[in-house]
């Protein structure tokens, strides 16, 4: 184990560095004119203004320099200052992350709940009404836009019925909660004052179903084949010939086996949630990482737009570094 687990922090670190190099020669080459998104056209228009500002935010420095600045920054914590806000990105990101964590961990249990469940009872009476029903599901889940289905549990559930609260974290009269993470959940209930936190989770709840249809979809599919795989193995046959009850040999013997491609797909999907909530936060006026590097792409804010991808890249490394940890807890042939 030891050795399993230093030879993926190794592997981790080197794609991490890869990844910095991979996204800043993207941003870098990326068309577009930042002079011009961000002094207009009769600024643009000055050479000594265009001078300055190039100066200023190292666009006149050579290619290989520019990125040894900013590896030498990326590593003492400093991903540099927004063009658009001024404010350094670092802040910007720790501003905007704990609403998309709060949606899109909500969104990953939701679709834990969901698919996982629907997915063992479609294989365990494959071919019957809950077989039928769990692919309708995914069929409609996976196939379904998402700004489209945004806009339709909006229109129904908000402007039609009044079920759910319009769009935002929190109605625009209360105030949000006062906490150390930036959840409101997290920090309504630290505070005690549930009536903030039900709130909270009334505005969670559609943009949390709307970003979680797809990811349900994919699990269920995913479960639902890892399923009957286990329940087609001999030693599912063996325990059934000992007379072993029925939900004993599904949730004992057959589950724990059909998790190894649920927790891949699952890593990879709540790390999916975590970075493409652009449609969903837009629709539904989240103030999370989506909207913002929507305003920093649409503004040519490159320090921002860097900053955003190296976030989403050490996500993914982070959730695939735990995956491939995970699957010695799984597997015992990892361990050995």
């Amino acid at each position: 184990m030891p050795r399993y687990i230093a030879t993926r922090l190794v592997s981790a670190a080197v794609m991490a560095v890869l990844a910095s190099l991979v996204v800043f020669l993207i941003s870098a080459l990326v068309p577009g004119d930042p002079v011009l998104a961000q002094l207009g056209d009769m600024a643009a228009s000055n050479p000594e203004t265009v001078s300055e500002w190039r100066a200023k935010w190292g666009l006149d420095l050579p290619l290989w320099e520019r990125y040894g600045i900013f590896l030498n920054g990326l590593l003492h914590g400093d991903l540099g200052i927004s063009i658009a806000t001024r404010r350094p990105v670092l802040e910007d990101i720790a501003q905007y992350a704990p609403a998309t964590i709060e949606l899109a961990t909500v969104s990953f249990l939701l679709t834990l709940v969901v698919g996982i469940p629907l997915g063992v009872a479609a294989a365990v009476w494959r071919d019957g009404w809950v077989d039928s029903a769990a692919r309708v599901v995914s069929l409609l889940g996976v196939s379904s836009p998402t700004f489209w289905l945004a806009f339709i549990m909006l229109a129904i559930f908000y402007g039609w019925l009044g079920w759910a609260p319009g769009p935002g974290r929190i109605d625009p009269i209360a105030f949000p909660p006062e906490g150390p993470t930036g959840l409101f959940l997290v920090d309504a209930a630290l505070d005690g004052d549930w009536e903030t936190w039900w709130d909270a989770a009334s505005h969670l709840v559609l943009p949390a179903i709307v970003l979680a249809a797809a990811t349900i979809g994919l699990i269920t599919r995913t479960t639902r084949a890892a399923m009957l795989d286990s329940l087609g193995q001999d030693y599912v046959r063996v325990a059934r010939a000992k007379g072993l009850r029925a939900g004993v040999i599904v949730l004992r013997h057959a589950l724990p086996n059909a998790l190894v491609p649920v927790v891949t797909l699952g890593g990879l999907a709540y790390a999916n949630l975590l970075a493409g909530a652009v449609m969903t936060e837009t629709v539904f006026s989240w103030p999370g990482l989506g909207r913002y590097t929507f305003r920093s792409a649409a503004a040519l804010d490159f320090p921002a737009i860097i900053g955003i991808t190296l976030v989403v890249s050490a996500t993914y490394l982070l959730v695939n570094l735990i995956v491939d940890l995970s699957y010695a807890m799984l597997d015992p042939r990892v361990r050995r």
